[in-house]
């Protein structure tokens, strides 16, 4: 499966570079990146290959695009992995929609089981759900210790999230985001 095998990075080609050419080069490197990141993990990854690495970065890559988060998302997810619970991420269960996602994940998205559904599913995906970059593999691959087992979107407009150790504790940041994201509307904006 194609998807996370090339390295999202800025390439420079002569004219006339196939995109053959490209697609190589930027496999190529994601092969290297891999290895050099695979070689350096840290104690606290349980990635037992490198692709389980770059499936699990994949889905830190989509869930944000704060470096300063994706140690700690990293970690939240190491840490369900580690007690055997579902990863129940929103950008899988878009991936395994596909071309038919509409922009609105609904509640009988999240019920619908693909390969890709991580709230019917346990474990990792079969496969990476988008390119990941090198800061999400190092994330994966050294991942931030803790005990937050939880995280949603703040809706504070800066891509931020509230992480949260028990299930009651999300409970209450899911309410708290449904709030801001329903009193947003109504002030258009």
């Amino acid at each position: 499966h194609p998807e996370g095998l090339f390295l999202p990075e800025t390439y420079h080609f002569p004219r006339g570079t196939t995109d053959r050419d490209v697609l190589a080069q930027a496999y190529a490197h994601m092969q290297e990146v891999l290895e050099e990141e695979w070689q350096q993990r840290g104690d606290a990854t349980r990635m037992t290959t490198p692709y389980e690495a770059l499936i699990l970065a994949s889905i830190v890559e989509k869930e944000t695009a704060r470096a300063d988060e994706r140690p700690r998302i990293a970690g939240v997810f190491t840490r369900r992995l580690e007690k055997r619970m579902r990863l129940q991420t929103d950008p899988t269960v878009i991936y395994g929609i596909g071309p038919g996602f509409n922009g609105n994940l609904t509640r009988n998205d999240l019920r619908t089981d693909t390969p890709y559904n991580t709230y019917t599913r346990g474990g990792l995906p079969p496969t990476p759900i988008a390119m990941p970059g090198r800061d999400a593999i190092n994330a994966v691959l050294h991942p931030e210790a803790g005990e937050e087992l939880y995280f949603v979107a703040t809706g504070l407009g800066d891509g931020s999230h509230k992480f949260s150790v028990t299930k009651a504790e999300h409970d209450a940041a899911v309410a708290e985001y449904l709030q801001r994201l329903r009193r947003q509307r109504r002030e258009g904006g």
